[in-house]
């Protein structure tokens, strides 16, 4: 592998990413007192940095690096900046949540940036063996993250579900890469696509979507999500929520669309199809299991369940190479509204948890009845949030909705879109629930006014009015997304 410097220059935002979890890893063993307060400043100034060197390459020509292991396009920047913006709202969320609990060390937001910078590498990666290297890098982080609070018996469950099974599917992934090898000879995407088919590789294939569908939470790769969501610490729930899924799905469609998309016998496979039975799987699980829930943190994992459906999708439309470009539009737009809209809704449960005389159950509905009376403006941005959530304009949950269906019925898929629609009908029923709960039902009796945190406060704040923004002038946004989707095309 070559690397020069323009190569190096082009990783920048991981370098940065690194460089910020080293200096807060080491910077914890000079640290004697309890005051901590500079540490999510450190890693609010990092993903911002990160984020700056993304944009800063927008408008650079798509190029191969270290001759070819990794590339620098539209999936990667437009990718990298929206997990940038995911990691910048964690922290937010995560410092006040912290601070109440007398929990903060360096440990955690350093572990952040580690995992950040797997996933922006995993969104450049073209090659089978770097793409395993950054899911690991991504993945480590997040287990030891999962039970980083160690306080009762949910932190240590939820852990060891997501070690296991996230093993497992790097084990399936890496059994995928090894048969795709023995089939073509070859690691790179390229290199798969320019040779040979056969069972081998339809194997090999099988694998590889195994492993990223545990990663993507898509049915039926899901069961840990709703375990782990729940008994992570909330600003780490956020985290996967947002950052794993917009890397994992940018890694799936790079790989299905560079080796498996092409015009080579390597393209002759049929992967549309088992992608489209997923996402009917997801979008319908997701929807319905998610009715049944009264927690709404878990009712949110679901959620999220529901929302890779809507996604796969996105990927299942770009099967046909006519809107492959309008496809990845879709998806990248999705993602990006995604992260917005979920960042804040975890936000507004992690606001609410840090009540001083929270219950044994801080995410049932009845912790959410009657918040407009008590914090006006925090309802206001929850149910802005999960009307988002729901598909509901103006919102950009509604926008990214509008263009990933778009793509679908261009791409023949009009049965696919319809499913789509109809579970999303399905999901109005638990959102609206909420909303109803926050504006409808007379909080209890004993209830606290939520502890005040400028940081959650902030988060929850900026992405309500960020998706009201974007629901109402997509533009940027939108051109943003057909840029990268233009840019990875080339």
């Amino acid at each position: 592998m070559n690397a020069s410097g323009p190569d190096v220059l082009a990783i920048l935002p991981e370098l940065l990413l690194t460089g910020g979890a080293l200096v807060l890893a080491l910077s914890e063993v000079f640290l004697r007192g309890e005051r901590r307060g500079y540490q999510p400043v450190v890693a609010g100034v990092v993903s911002a940095l990160a984020f700056a060197s993304f944009a800063a390459n927008a408008s650079e020509p798509a190029r191969a690096l270290f001759g070819g292991f990794a590339a620098q396009d539209g999936l990667a920047i437009f990718g990298g900046a929206t997990v940038c913006v995911g990691l910048f709202l964690t922290v937010l969320v995560g410092a006040g949540f912290l601070r109440v609990r007398a929990a903060e060390r360096g440990e955690f937001y350093a572990l952040l940036l580690l995992s950040a910078a797997g996933m922006c590498l995993l969104l450049r990666a073209t090659d089978l063996l770097l793409v395993f290297v950054a899911i690991e890098l991504m993945s480590v982080p997040t287990y030891a993250l999962a039970t980083y609070l160690r306080t009762g018996q949910r932190p240590a469950e939820a852990a060891f579900k997501y070690f296991l099974l996230g093993a497992f599917s790097s084990a399936l992934f890496l059994y995928g890469a090894a048969l795709c090898y023995g089939a073509t000879g070859q690691t790179s995407l390229r290199g798969i696509a320019a040779a040979g088919g056969g069972p081998l590789l339809v194997a090999g294939l099988a694998f590889l979507l195994a492993g990223l569908g545990f990663k993507v939470a898509a049915v039926p790769f899901h069961m840990w999500t709703p375990d782990v969501y729940e008994g992570s610490p909330t600003p780490v729930t956020t985290f996967m929520s947002v950052g794993v899924k917009t890397a994992a799905f940018v890694a799936m469609l790079r790989i299905l669309v560079t080796a498996f998309g092409g015009t080579g016998l390597a393209g002759t496979v049929a992967w549309g199809p088992v992608v489209q039975a997923l996402a009917v799987l997801t979008m319908a699980i997701g929807n319905l299991f998610a009715l049944t829930q009264r927690s709404v943190k878990r009712m949110l994992a679901y959620s999220s369940v529901a929302h890779a459906g809507y996604l796969l999708v996105a990927v299942a439309a770009a099967a046909n190479g006519a809107v492959r470009a309008e496809a990845t539009q879709g998806l990248l737009f999705y993602l990006a509204a995604y992260t917005l809209t979920a960042a804040g809704a975890f936000g507004a449960v992690a606001m609410l948890e840090r009540r001083s005389g929270a219950s044994a159950q801080p995410w049932d509905l009845d912790q959410f009845a009657g918040l407009a009376r008590r914090r006006p403006w925090a309802a206001a941005a929850t149910a802005m949030l999960l009307l988002s959530l729901a598909g509901i304009p103006p919102s950009a949950g509604f926008v990214g909705k509008l263009l990933v269906l778009r793509a679908a019925v261009d791409a023949g898929l009009v049965p696919l879109a319809v499913v789509a629609v109809l579970t999303s009908v399905v999901g109005l029923y638990y959102y609206l629930r909420v909303v109803v709960y926050l504006y409808m039902q007379p909080p209890a009796e004993a209830q606290e006014i939520p502890v005040h945190s400028w940081a959650t406060d902030a988060a929850l704040l900026a992405t309500a009015v960020a998706v009201l923004a974007v629901g109402i002038g997509p533009g940027l946004l939108s051109d943003a997304a057909t840029a990268g989707a233009k840019l990875f095309g080339g």
